[in-house]
């Protein structure tokens, strides 16, 4: 995972109108917090940022009072409406480090043939990972599965150095059968038979 560096300015300004003022600058405000230090309150420029964040979990370096740090995303604000940043919180990592992030769990291949519907109970997986080598996603081969079968979370292969933070035998994907779409055409059937 490639470390995107980011300018960091210091926050001195805080509330509502201080945070619009931010962003009408195209910034956002943030927070650092981590490593029992006292969360630092910082902006960061809003087009650069946003960017970074089109990858799941990544890794920024950015300067807070002059300290270079490394952080990871652990929160993030969005407007409801119009999608821009309002806010991030940030949490301190170091080289070597192990954290708990959520990875993006992906499929390929295709299901059995027939009308089965792909359910992804979980669309992230949470695992513990090293700060600086967190996976991009998980990919999980679903070719074949026919009704009723499920990919559990100890049946994903992960990369090295990256374990599961949750039970083995949870849940992540699991194949229904699409009864909706019977019950439809039965439906349509006995509509036709009646008005015949």
């Amino acid at each position: 995972m490639a470390e995107i560096k980011l300018a960091a300015e210091s926050r001195t300004k805080f509330g509502k109108g201080a945070a619009r003022s931010i962003r009408r600058e195209n910034k956002v405000p943030a927070v650092v917090y981590g490593h029992g230090n006292d969360p630092a309150h910082i902006v960061l420029p809003g087009h650069e940022l946003n960017l970074a964040l089109r990858q799941s979990n990544v890794l920024l370096a950015i300067d807070v009072d002059g300290k270079p740090e490394l952080v990871i995303p652990k929160a993030v604000q969005r407007d409801a409406i119009k999608g821009f940043l309002v806010h991030v919180d940030l949490l301190l990592v170091k080289r070597g480090e192990k954290v708990n992030v959520e990875i993006p769990v992906h499929t390929e291949g295709e299901l059995a043939p027939g009308s089965n519907l792909l359910e992804h109970v979980l669309n992230a997986l949470p695992v513990e990972a090293e700060a600086t080598h967190i996976p991009e996603s998980v990919t999980v081969s679903i070719a074949g599965l026919d009704a009723g079968a499920s990919v559990l979370a100890k049946d994903i292969p992960l990369p090295s150095g990256t374990t599961l933070a949750v039970e083995g035998d949870t849940v992540v994907l699991q194949v229904l059968a699409a009864q909706a779409e019977e019950a439809a055409a039965d439906s349509a059937e006995g509509d036709a038979a009646a008005e015949a």
